[in-house]
């Protein structure tokens, strides 16, 4: 993946609008929106609920299109690529978290981590091997072979972050990691997540209602009426 070339931005968005329709009704939840994100950044976003986080964090994902404006990932304007070329780039740079886990109940762990490989052409050998490696990293590789049920919510969520790192994603997209775990799983998990941003150098952009979850980031933006600032807005 090429670097965009300008102050080592991997992530900018440029006025960005996003517009939602219901019915007869226009919903505006993003408006004019810049954002520029470096390499090996943990950025933590926060706001309101219904203020566009999750929805910005899809749009940086290309989960989602702009109404308005440019999306430029790493030098690529992925805002502008077909249904197809969108879902191979997300596939190779990005990893998702999300706060309620989504494991498949009827797989292993180890099965799990390796559902994103297999868009991949690696044999059977290497996406079991990749995936040990991943749930290595996360301090599961003794729970491998426990299916989702067998796993505490801390462990549960580990599996998806090794789901989310096996692929040695560009981008980690955290939406409210923590959400659903007590305070002593929930500061596991951002142990986690800073060792990944400090240790690997994974760019990691985390939504989140938590203040204690965004002082562990290195830079903390606060999303109200379409519009990003380093303020709180009450």
């Amino acid at each position: 993946m090429t670097d965009s070339g300008t102050n080592d931005h991997l992530v900018k968005v440029s006025g960005v609008d996003k517009v939602f329709k219901r019915g007869s009704e226009v919903i505006h939840v993003l408006g004019g929106l810049d954002l520029e994100i470096p390499n090996g950044e943990f950025l933590a976003l926060m706001g309101p609920s219904g203020s566009g986080k999750s929805t910005l964090l899809n749009l940086v994902g290309g989960l989602d299109r702009p109404s308005e404006g440019t999306v430029v990932v790493g030098g690529k304007r992925i805002d502008k690529l077909s249904d197809r070329k969108l879902a191979a780039w997300r596939a190779r740079h990005v990893g998702l978290v999300f706060q309620f886990y989504n494991l498949m109940p009827v797989l292993s762990a180890q099965k799990n981590v390796e559902l994103p490989l297999l868009l991949t052409k690696l044999s059977k050998a290497e996406r079991k091997k990749r995936a040990s490696i991943a749930l290595d990293i996360v301090g599961l590789s003794h729970r491998n072979g426990h299916y989702p049920r067998q796993l505490s919510g801390g462990e549960q969520q580990r599996t998806g972050i090794a789901r989310a790192i096996v692929t040695d994603p560009t981008l980690l997209l955290c939406d409210e990691p923590t959400g659903d775990l007590d305070r002593k799983s929930g500061d596991e998990i951002l142990d986690l997540l800073q060792a990944l941003n400090k240790e690997q150098g994974k760019t990691i952009i985390m939504v989140t209602h938590d203040i204690h979850a965004a002082a562990r980031a290195t830079r903390t933006l606060h999303l109200n009426k379409g519009q990003l600032s380093t303020e709180a807005v009450d």
